[in-house]
């Protein structure tokens, strides 16, 4: 397991990369830290039989995801990864969708513990995480610096390797494309988010809205973001 590639040679979505690697029909699915709930919608949508519970800890985001409609595979609760409530071996697959950073420090081992606890024997576990690099990250780090905290989850994860909680299967990094139409949506998606306070001076506020300008074109601003995922096997 490496925290980061030498080359990514490879651009992707998402949902291209977790397609390859999973087959989510028939399954008993876990989302911790699902968001807006966008990759909830992508995988309840597609497949057969596909039971969803997707978690997020952020209170005013949770309350928007009860509003959804149209989704009858999916439950949604409230909570983070380090306290799921839910019983022994219910699922078969646990996703973490650029969210395993996100759990605090202290709680990161016990994080895995409950997901470990919370599998099925054989049960896979679904880790993507951005890698701290790409003109995004660039930008982002300019008010929100996540090196620290991002080598913090991936440590925990092969932590959890070396000690036998989960066996190792696959790990693949790929370059995303990240798109705005402009810097009113760059501010309402990132700048605004209600699970991360970013009270940015004015002088950040000006450079970081600079940043973006150089990137704006007819048709929006696009950035590169590295990503990491790790699949990992509760064993049998």
């Amino acid at each position: 397991m490496k925290l980061a590639a030498d080359t990514i040679e490879r651009t992707a979505t998402d949902f291209e990369i977790m397609n390859d690697l999973l087959d989510l029909d028939d399954r008993r699915i876990l989302e911790l830290g699902c968001g807006r709930a966008e990759v909830t919608r992508e995988i309840a949508g597609a497949g057969d039989n596909r039971h969803i519970t997707a978690m997020e800890v952020d209170e005013a985001q949770h309350s928007d995801n009860l509003r959804i409609t149209g989704l009858p595979n999916v439950t949604f609760l409230f909570g983070g990864a380090e306290a799921i409530p839910s019983g022994d071996e219910i699922y078969d697959v646990v996703l973490m969708m650029k969210s395993l950073h996100h759990v605090p420090g202290e709680y990161l081992d016990h994080a895995l513990a409950e997901i470990h606890r919370v599998l099925v024997p054989g049960g896979v576990a679904y880790f993507a995480e951005p890698v701290f690099a790409g003109d995004f990250n660039d930008l982002l780090r300019r008010f929100h610096d996540e090196q620290v905290v991002r080598q913090a989850a991936f440590h925990a994860l092969r932590r959890a390797v070396d000690e036998g909680l989960f066996e190792f299967i696959d790990e693949v990094f790929f370059n995303t494309n990240v798109h705005f139409d402009d810097f009113e949506e760059f501010e309402g998606k990132v700048l605004n988010v209600t699970h991360t306070r970013h009270d940015l001076d004015q002088d950040t506020y000006d450079t970081v809205r600079h940043l973006f300008g150089q990137k704006m074109t007819a048709s929006g601003a696009d950035f590169t973001a590295p990503m990491r995922v790790d699949l990992l096997q509760k064993p049998e």
